[in-house]
């Protein structure tokens, strides 16, 4: 089939690598987000997706819009009998999806319609679930609503980051979207219409829901902690400026105010709800990451001081 393939961050990669090296696909061009401003120096640089396409002479489309009409125009010129879609992170009209008799196929990293939304990994390991997935279905306005070609499932370990976990799933998932897009071109697979009960919601993460509320239980306080590594990034506050947390690891200790901190000379614990946990690697405003007994011998953490 002929394929326009949309995706902009590095968990898209490897689906667009796997379509490329398929043998049986044309992935003609592709849309990604415009270049973006990064780094001290904010220079614009082209996203993970965008950067594979110009290695491989494809053709790169980077509407501001999807419904921009030159995007429009010159999507129905390329023709494409299907557009796959790997966190391409922009809403796409009807006129967009009417295009590809095949329509837009998406690649969701949960088992819909659990986790429907921008950021399902985060809020499978926040929930504290065991299994989660990934999911193909064919895109319609609703979000993430539309009917499911296929579903992969992958356990959820218990110090799994959501980039492990992500990571993973960008991999196998990869797998799941070719197998869906070669069913697709066999006439061999039909999508089936999501549960229509069930469905849970996973809004994007912002730097503010990143925060780390001690007063919560401490198993709570690691999968919060673990949903924000690596981006956005959880953290607290310590003397009014904020400090990036890594995984932390619920333990036995003496019983801590929420937010408390205890220095020992092999640790530093934190007191939750419940029982503390211990500290990873800190990063102070300004400082590089290290790990928090470094930190604390520093920073000469006084009796009864909190995290915040």
């Amino acid at each position: 089939m002929r394929l326009v393939f949309a995706g902009t961050s590095e968990p898209a990669v490897p689906s667009l690598c796997t379509l490329l090296e398929s043998g049986r696909h044309d992935v003609v061009a592709v849309v990604t987000r415009p270049d973006a401003p990064a780094g001290r120096g904010r220079k614009l640089l082209r996203s993970p997706v965008g950067a594979v396409a110009d290695e491989h002479g494809i053709e790169v489309l980077t509407p501001q819009r999807a419904g921009d009409p030159d995007f429009l125009a010159r999507l129905t010129e390329l023709a494409p009998d299907a557009c796959p879609v790997v966190a391409y992170g922009a809403l796409l009209p009807q006129r967009a999806l009417d295009i590809p008799p095949h329509g837009w196929v998406n690649l969701h990293f949960s088992l819909l319609p659990a986790w429907r939304g921008a950021a399902p990994v985060q809020a499978a390991i926040r929930a504290g679930d065991e299994i989660t997935g990934a999911s193909t279905f064919r895109i319609v306005e609703e979000l993430d609503a539309g009917p499911v070609f296929g579903v992969l499932t992958e356990p959820i370990a218990p110090t799994d980051t959501a980039g492990d976990l992500l990571g993973r799933l960008a991999v196998s998932g990869a797998a799941l979207l070719r197998s869906t897009m070669d069913g697709i071109a066999d006439d061999a697979l039909r999508a089936v219409p999501q549960e229509p009960g069930g469905a849970s919601y996973a809004p994007k993460v912002t730097v503010a829901d990143a925060r780390v509320a001690f007063t919560d239980p401490a198993a709570a306080v690691d999968r919060h902690i673990r949903s924000m590594t690596p981006e956005p990034g959880a953290w607290a506050e310590f003397r009014g400026e904020r400090l990036k947390l890594g995984p932390v690891v619920p333990v036995d200790g003496p019983g801590l105010a929420p937010g408390e901190l205890l220095v020992e000379r092999k640790q530093v614990l934190a007191g939750t709800a419940t029982t503390p946990v211990r500290l990873g690697d800190v990063q102070a405003q300004g400082k590089k990451r290290m790990p928090a007994t470094d930190w604390a011998r520093g920073t000469r953490i006084e009796q009864q001081e909190h995290l915040t």
